[in-house]
C-alpha cells in the first residue's frame, strides 16, 4: 500500500534531490507558491516552496533508497517509518494551484485606511491609520506625529483594529 511522506533536502538543491528521487522510482512532489514581488522596480513572479526545505515523495513499499539519495538530509518519521501524509493533505494543496503554482488566499487583518491603535512599543496607545503590509508580518501605520503625519514600520501584533 502506498503512501506520501516527506523529505528534507539540502538548501538550494531541490532540483537535485527530485531529480534523484524520480530518477530511483520514487513519485515527488513539491508545491510551489506564485507571489508577485518587485526587483529594481519591476514586478516579477517568483516561485518559492511552499515548504521551503521538504518534498513529498510517495513510498510504495520500500523507502531506504529516499533516504539515502542525493540532496535529502533525511525523512520525517513515525518510529521506524516514515511518517505517512494523508491523501486529503495532499489533494487540498493541489485544489489550490492554479497553472501548477499555489495560490493562497489573501487575508488582510486590515483594510487601507482603517483606523488602528498601537498596542506595543515605543507607540503605544497612539492613534492612526492602516497604510500597508510588509513583508516578514509588519505594517504600515500613518501616526500623527511632531506637528504632521509621519509613516511608521511596526510589527503587525502591535497594532489592533478599532472597531
Amino acid at each position: 500500500m502506498s503512501y506520501w511522506a516527506v523529505a528534507r533536502l539540502v538548501p538550494r538543491q531541490e532540483r537535485l534531490a527530485l531529480f534523484h528521487l524520480e530518477r530511483i522510482g520514487f513519485a515527488t512532489y513539491l508545491p510551489r507558491l506564485r507571489e508577485h514581488r518587485r526587483m529594481n522596480g519591476r514586478k516579477i513572479l517568483a516561485t518559492p516552496a511552499l515548504f521551503p526545505g521538504y518534498c513529498f515523495f510517495v513510498v510504495e513499499s520500500q523507502w531506504h533508497a529516499a533516504r539515502w539519495s542525493i540532496g535529502i538530509l533525511g525523512l520525517i518519521m513515525d518510529g521506524l517509518r516514515p511518517a505517512r501524509v494523508a491523501d486529503s493533505v495532499i489533494e487540498e494543496i493541489r485544489a489550490r494551484e492554479r497553472g501548477g503554482l499555489v495560490e493562497l488566499p489573501r487575508r488582510e487583518e486590515f483594510r487601507m485606511g482603517d483606523h488602528v491603535r498601537v498596542s506595543a512599543g515605543p507607540f503605544s496607545g497612539q492613534l492612526g491609520l492602516y497604510a500597508g503590509q510588509r513583508a516578514h508580518e509588519r505594517v504600515l501605520v500613518l501616526l500623527a506625529l511632531l506637528g504632521g503625519t509621519q509613516r511608521v514600520e511596526l510589527p503587525k501584533d502591535a497594532v489592533e483594529a478599532l472597531h
